[in-house]
């Protein structure tokens, strides 16, 4: 039957309780402000009706990114499916497109970034947007924008700093629950997506459902009654843990002088071996296990399961690319024996793939980096957030990030936080030539999920730089097959 909704019924609804209040009615969705747009994924066409520029909070700082544009196929408003969904049915595809933790608005079925500046340029591929492509299966389209660090008011305060983006994303969600039934789509089967930034800040997102530690941002901007638990993150190399990154860098890329600004001096390479000493201490404190059930460890030399662990996934992801076809031959780090993949030299791997950034990676002694800056506040452009850069600091009187902002973008911190609720399904990819960070952010991330006894799915997809939406074929299978499972 075709998808309808009762008004009566929700206006009602709206005058009594806790939807009564003023950000429930503020953020209400009408059903018939829409505009129809046909699009061409591969040989096919898919008619949707899109919904742009829906306030998803009550009492914005930035109204053109605390929005969201929502995409419907038009055949649930008349009773049909797409592929193997209905309107009851259809999981929502919830892409955000933060790349730098800059502003972004909503990204567009096109393949065009967010539409402001800031937005994650999707990695080149001839094919469609993954907005697109997940319209053509079936699924609603709920693209929010984001907040980021380098938005400021005309008072000149900063608008856009830590936790601002996330607290958008999870305001976003909230509407989505808020409004079910008033729109097609399974606010019950919402999948997260975002590369780098935006990889952190759907893991982010994925890990903090209902978190206790956002809510006063979220009762200040008069978010949705309805909660922020999502069903499935989809995170491409995401840039997080940020305060063990810097250390984790190390540990990979110990040793490694030249890097994309010039060489490192004998002071950072002293820094990068203490560094390098926190993140094995780090690691062992943990208590994390990898697929198998082994506890991830290290060694003072920074060898250990960890590692054992980073490379057995580095191994399969070559053999995947050699049964597909890629010649290996000329890696004389990597061993193959009878058309198997059966030992990698990790230094030379290392070695080969090359160091990206300097001592720090993240959290920078001038205060330089784009880390930097997200931390810091309406006052303060930016802000260390771990002690170690702190205590190092070249900056004169420079400010620390509180230890809550610190955590609320930490999507370990908020695993390891058990009134939380995680996503169920996680789907991690981080490239084997991407150097933005250590192959160990994603690996303990995974860990961290599998704790809280999700299923995830964690791989280093070979030779792959930094970026995302290379695979949606792959992608979208894995939805089909999470939303399958429930």
């Amino acid at each position: 039957m075709p998808f309808t909704t009762n008004r009566r019924h929700f206006t009602l609804g709206l005058l009594a309780g806790a939807c009564g209040s003023r950000a429930a009615a503020a953020t209400a969705f009408d059903p018939d402000q829409f505009e129809r747009l046909t699009l061409a994924v591969g040989a096919h066409t898919v008619t949707v009706r899109a919904y742009t520029g829906l306030a998803t909070v009550a009492r914005p700082v930035e109204a053109a990114y605390q929005a969201l544009d929502l995409y419907v196929p038009e055949a649930y408003f008349h009773g049909g499916s797409v592929g193997r969904y209905t309107a009851a049915t259809a999981p929502i595809f919830l892409p955000n497109a933060v790349g730098g933790y800059l502003p972004a608005r909503p990204a567009t079925p096109d393949g065009r970034p967010g539409r402001g500046p800031g937005g994650m340029p999707p990695s080149p591929t001839a094919g469609p947007s993954a907005l697109a492509v997940a319209l053509s299966r079936g699924l609603v389209v709920a693209a929010p924008g984001a907040r980021g660090r380098t938005l400021r008011g005309p008072d000149g305060r900063w608008t856009g700093k830590a936790p601002a983006a996330i607290v958008d994303l999870k305001a976003a969600v909230r509407w989505l629950r808020h409004n079910a039934g008033r729109l097609p789509g399974n606010p019950e089967r919402i999948v997260a997506n975002g590369t780098s930034a935006g990889g952190a800040l759907s893991a982010l997102l994925g890990a903090s459902g209902n978190g206790e530690d956002y809510e006063a941002e979220l009762q200040a901007l008069g978010a949705a009654p309805a909660r922020d638990d999502v069903f499935a993150v989809s995170a491409y190399c995401p840039i997080t843990n940020l305060e063990n990154a810097d250390g984790a860098y190390e540990w990979q890329f110990h040793g490694l002088a030249e890097h994309r600004q010039g060489r490192l001096g004998d002071e950072q390479l002293a820094l990068s071996a203490q560094l390098r000493g926190d993140f094995i201490a780090y690691v062992n404190a943990t208590g994390l296990r990898d697929a198998a059930g082994e506890l991830l460890r290290l060694d003072a030399q920074g060898e250990g399961t960890l590692l054992a662990h980073v490379r057995a996934l580095l191994l399969a992801s070559a053999q995947r690319a050699r049964d597909g076809g890629q010649d290996l031959s000329g890696l004389p780090w990597l061993r193959i024996d009878a058309g198997r993949v059966t030992g990698i030299d990790f230094a030379g791997y290392v070695r080969a793939i090359g160091r990206l950034k300097g001592v720090p990676a993240f959290d920078g002694l001038a205060l330089e980096t784009g880390e930097n800056s997200l931390f810091g506040d309406a006052r303060t452009d930016a802000r260390h957030f771990t002690a170690f850069a702190s205590d190092h600091s070249r900056v004169p009187r420079a400010a620390l990030a509180d230890m809550l902002t610190v955590r609320q973008m930490n999507p370990m911190a908020q695993l390891a936080d058990a009134r939380t609720r995680p996503a169920r399904h996680w789907r991690i990819r981080h490239g084997s030539a991407d150097r933005d960070t250590s192959l160990a952010v994603p690996a303990l991330l995974a860990a961290a999920a599998r704790e809280r006894s999700a299923a995830v799915d964690l791989a280093f997809p070979w030779d792959r730089p930094h970026g995302g939406d290379y695979d949606l074929d792959d992608l979208f299978a894995w939805i089909d097959a999470a939303v399958a499972a429930g």
